[in-house]
């Protein structure tokens, strides 16, 4: 029996965390444990597109509307079913974006009963420090932390202080992201991943030198640590995984150098081919190239050897700010 049951306690009732991002919904529904962390007990992801075509009109489209709110529905059952009190839904870039994002937050407010908060850039970078320092190397001086969305790619400098605990030196999130690049005026060949990385290193340079302006960061004694679907799939490749497992991946070591090496192999594939590799499938086989262009320019600008990557983020520090943890 549980020890809060012995004692005529009902443990605490379980948290959400819901991020409403540019191409994905995702869910996720935890409880804490004795020890302090996070137990997700139930969770949901599906790529809906918001952001699709936003670059050109300038709106969410009705059809990416109606994709967004189908998945809202499902999340909202899971939060019934799991009989979620507390709950945290945010929507980032796309929502920054579009001048009809009021209608997108009305209609999930009427129709599935989520309050959508339309976050700020800051806040979004924040949040993903939350939710990824714990897995900054005890060892290391501290860590670049990235996160690759549909819309954007926020960067954040964490190093250690005095008292040996992380803080944030700098953070910041620049509008360049895997769906506004994929709809750029790009083919997928290996000339048009180096445009792309070309064009992210000349978007991410100015990011450098505001960092440079805060202090040293030495990739000798730093590390990335990559969280989004981009990262996360490089790495179920790197580990030459049939399909994607959560398992293996978050917390997961990589030599950078080995991720270009991956990167490579995927530039050898037409789209096809890309799509028929597991961890990649149909869904993200037009928007990892895009990803590896951004990924391959952090990495030029940011030379560390080590990458750490990990499937949480936004969502966890959400998490972890609801259970009364940051």
């Amino acid at each position: 029996m549980p020890e809060g049951a012995r004692r005529g306690r009902r443990p605490p009732p379980p948290v959400a965390a819901l991020d409403l991002g540019t191409n994905n919904c995702r869910l996720l529904i935890a409880e804490p444990t004795k020890r302090g962390r996070i137990k997700v007990i139930d969770s949901f992801s599906r790529i809906v597109r918001l952001g699709e075509g936003l670059a050109q009109t300038g709106v969410l489209s009705e059809a990416a509307i109606a994709r967004t709110i189908e998945a809202l529905r499902i999340c909202a059952r899971h939060l019934t079913d799991r009989q979620v009190q507390r709950l945290r839904a945010v929507a980032t870039e796309a929502c920054r974006r579009a001048s009809n994002a009021g209608e997108l937050v009305q209609r999930a407010k009427d129709e599935t009963g989520i309050a959508l908060e339309i976050i700020s850039a800051d806040e979004e970078a924040r949040l993903a420090a939350v939710g990824c320092a714990p897995l900054i190397d005890e060892r290391a001086e501290g860590a670049l932390i990235f996160d690759i969305g549909g819309g954007s790619t926020e960067l954040i400098w964490m190093r250690r202080g005095a008292d040996s605990k992380p803080a944030v030196v700098y953070a910041h999130s620049e509008p360049i992201g895997v769906v506004t690049l994929a709809e750029g005026e790009h083919d997928f060949s290996r000339a048009g991943y180096e445009a792309l990385r070309r064009d992210a290193i000349a978007r991410l340079t100015p990011v450098k030198a505001a960092m440079d302006a805060r202090g040293v960061f030495d990739p000798a004694t730093h590390h990335l640590l990559g969280t989004s679907g981009t990262v996360t799939t490089l790495a179920a490749l790197a580990l030459n995984l049939p399909r994607y497992d959560r398992g293996q991946v978050d917390a997961s070591w990589h030599d950078c150098a080995d991720i270009m090496t991956v990167i490579d192999r995927l530039l050898s594939l037409d789209l096809a081919g890309r799509a028929a590799l597991g961890p990649v499938g149909p869904d993200r086989a037009d928007l990892i190239v895009p990803g590896c262009a951004i990924f391959a320019a952090i990495s030029a600008l940011w030379p560390c050897e080590q990458l750490r990557v990990a499937d949480r983020g936004l969502r966890e520090g959400m998490l972890r700010e609801l259970m009364g943890r940051s």
